[in-house]
């Protein structure tokens, strides 16, 4: 039973006989609609119209695009749709989850590095008023998964750190301002990710926790999440052992899983909003079972919103087969599209259709990066960046000490890392560093000795650019050069001062153990590469406190 004056809802009376009514009113054609929210993938108006009209989806997600650009796509979506749409966006770190130019905050582990949990506030904030601003009335976020492993390469930086109530404290923070400003929060993943060392997007990851222990850390967040009025949650394609219990379901996705979303979302933690599933086109989702079962089934076991997909026509036919072949019900489907028209009801998106507001005016794009928004996150930088060790005494780095640079540049994308390099050479160039960039192809021109490096450069400079990303197995360095020979492996610790700062994963000594100097930045952005500078020179302090062990139990990593 749906209460939808309780919790998340808490519609008035004249919300719910909208829900009723439009409800009675669909097709089963537009009630399959309801259950889609794809990704958008052109801005032509054909293939938006397609989608609205034809399709009848209830929602649609665009990857960041300019602001102005987004805007007018949402207004044009929204105009065409009968019943208002569910804008989503990835608003993690700040406005340009919706907007490139909108402001990054920066990543959740920053935040929680810098100790102050009013920055989930203002980060929820931020996302809210820059969402709106394009016509985004729904994050997906916060994230809440728990850093546990360290060799986990998409929760990360993604996450608030490995202690459960940091992550409550910042989340609650987030959900409660994102939706005082008027969008829906989506808290993911369910049932929490971050025990596995493998990515959801190319498996059906596990979380290998006893329930009692599950309880204590991953159903404390969710709890905490849900009683302070999180409109929808976001199902992982993760496994939960401890509450699967039943042979044939012990190993399928959360977004497949009846014990899972019906049992203990549902049941236990009593969760009466909308629930939707990841991205489906994930291959934790793809390799459970045939897709055309899969589609049915995914609503059928608790989704009330179906993901992304692998193609949107196609899906639609395979849900429409499964209501025919009994695995999902008139009754089930009823369920998901009234909460989902719930949900909408809360955003109050009936009110702003009538009044032509779902999509603001023009003017309204002035919030992008306002003064604000640019002052938290200078902020957020400040206090976030962190110092892990510096047992040799490297910093701070002073032009008339160590003048002559190697910087190093280490990741896998050669445009980031221009981009990169771009903004950290006038930073250092104009302390009065002299600076030299390694270059991969240097490894080819003969190997220099001790006494030549030493000549050449006082103090070598790491710049870590490794992120997180879906579809990546791991965020560990991949170096150019092989053994001691080249100039890329740090084997001149002993040397030249050596420092290294990580834009990226924390945990990068377990690869550089022997840098005794060592920065963990969380983000890349040019007000954290700004900040880092600042405090690499000793213009400013380093605050930030590790969220994380940056040492992953390894005890040579000390040093």
């Amino acid at each position: 039973m749906i209460d939808l004056k309780g919790n998340p809802f808490y519609l008035k009376d004249e919300q719910i006989a909208w829900v009723n009514r439009t409800l009675e009113s669909l097709t089963l054609d537009e009630k399959v609609g309801q259950l889609f929210c794809p990704i958008g993938m052109s801005t032509d108006e054909k293939a938006l119209f397609d989608l609205a009209v034809d399709k009848k989806v209830g929602g649609l997600l665009f990857r960041p695009g300019k602001g102005e650009e987004v805007q007018q796509a949402h207004r044009y979506l929204q105009q065409q749709a009968k019943i208002p749409l569910l804008i989503a966006a990835n608003l993690e770190a700040g406005g340009t989850g919706s907007a490139v130019d909108g402001t990054r905050i920066g990543n959740p582990m920053l935040l929680a590095a810098g100790q102050d949990a009013s920055y989930g506030h203002h980060l929820g904030e931020v996302c809210a008023k820059e969402g709106t601003a394009v016509g985004v009335n729904w994050a997906f976020a916060p994230v809440v998964d728990i850093d546990y492993n360290c060799h986990n390469p998409i929760t990360n930086v993604r996450t608030y750190g490995s202690d459960p109530e940091t992550v409550l404290s910042y989340a609650k923070g987030f959900v409660e301002s994102v939706q005082q400003n008027g969008v829906a929060a989506s808290i993911k993943h369910f049932p929490g990710d971050g025990i596995d060392f493998r990515d959801q997007h190319l498996v059906t990851t596990i979380n290998t926790l006893p329930l009692e222990d599950w309880r204590n850390t991953y159903g404390k967040i969710y709890s905490g999440l849900i009683e302070a009025g999180a409109l929808s949650v976001m199902i992982g394609h993760i496994a939960l052992p401890a509450v699967q219990k039943e042979e044939e379901d012990a190993f399928l996705p959360g977004t497949l899983s009846p014990a899972i979303m019906q049992e203990l979302l549902r049941g236990e933690l009593g969760f009466n909003g909308v629930i939707t599933s990841d991205a489906t086109p994930m291959v934790g989702f793809c390799a459970a079972m045939e897709r055309r079962l899969a589609v049915p089934t995914a609503i059928a076991a608790g989704c009330d919103i179906f993901l992304f997909n692998k193609d949107l026509e196609e899906d639609i036919r395979f849900m429409k087969e499964g209501i025919a072949n009994g695995i999902l019900t008139p009754e089930r489907i009823d369920e998901a599209v009234t909460r989902i028209l719930a949900m909408k009801a809360a955003l109050k998106l009936p009110e702003k259709q009538a009044d032509a507001l779902l999509v603001p005016a023009k003017e309204e794009l002035s919030v992008l990066q306002a003064e604000q928004h640019v002052q938290w996150a200078m902020e957020a930088a400040d206090n976030g960046i962190t110092l892990v060790k510096d047992t040799a005494g490297n910093l701070p780095l002073r032009p008339d000490a160590t003048p002559r640079l190697l910087l190093q540049l280490l990741g896998p994308y050669e445009e980031s890392n221009r981009q990169i390099f771009s903004k950290v050479l006038p930073l250092l160039e104009k302390e009065g560093f002299i600076v030299t960039l390694y270059q991969p192809e240097d490894f080819t021109t003969g190997f220099e000795t001790v006494s030549q490096f030493r000549s050449k450069y006082d103090a070598v400079l790491y710049l870590a650019n490794v992120e997180n990303h879906s579809n990546a197995t791991t965020t560990r360095i991949n170096w150019y050069t092989f053994f001691g020979l080249g100039n890329n492996i740090p084997w001149f610790v002993d040397e030249v001062p050596t420092v290294f700062a990580s834009l990226g994963n924390p945990y990068h000594l377990m690869d550089v153990p022997m840098v005794r100097t060592y920065i963990n930045a969380y983000d890349n952005h040019q007000i954290i590469i700004e900040a880092l500078v600042a405090k690499l020179i000793g213009k400013s302090d380093f605050k930030g406190e590790s969220p994380i062990d940056p040492y992953c139990g390894l005890m040579d990593a000390r040093r």
